[in-house]
């Protein structure tokens, strides 16, 4: 077996490992609020506002710029005595609905709420008409066979 081969396990493994060490929070910088409902409100609001860079991420998990902005803000605004509903309203003029992990319900956001479902539902019919249509093609396959016979 060649040298190379035999490295290369290797060099996968070290690479799976590589990913596997990915920080999976952003780090904070800022000190803790000294009040625990305060800092359990911060942590709650940022896990809850998604990271407009990343999409996938809250700003709570992301490193860019732009969640490390919204988490100050976010620390600023609870400073100042601001409610969660002030909070996610800021953001949300600032920057839309999608800031929001969980969109309000409303005409023009239906389609987030129940568009997965109908999905899933025109899914499971086509599966079962496409079943249906193959077992009944099969059956008439069979038959014919028999008559062939």
């Amino acid at each position: 077996m060649s040298k190379q081969l035999r490295a290369f396990p290797l060099g996968l493994l070290l690479l799976v490992l590589m990913v596997l060490t990915v920080p999976v929070m952003a780090f904070d910088t800022h000190e803790p609020f000294e009040d625990p409902a305060l800092e359990a409100r911060y942590h709650r609001l940022i896990n809850e506002l998604r990271c407009l860079v990343c999409q996938n991420e809250s700003i709570a998990e992301s490193d860019a710029e732009l969640a490390q902005d919204l988490r100050a803000r976010t620390r600023e605004m609870l400073a100042q005595g601001a409610s969660d509903e002030e909070i996610k309203r800021y953001m949300t003029d600032r920057y839309g609905d999608f800031v929001l992990y969980r969109p309000p319900m409303r005409g023009d956001t239906m389609a987030l709420w129940f568009g997965p479902a109908i999905l899933l539902l025109i899914g499971a019919i086509v599966l079962i008409v496409t079943l249906r249509r193959r077992a009944r093609l099969e059956a008439e396959e069979e038959s014919s066979l028999e008559d062939e016979r």
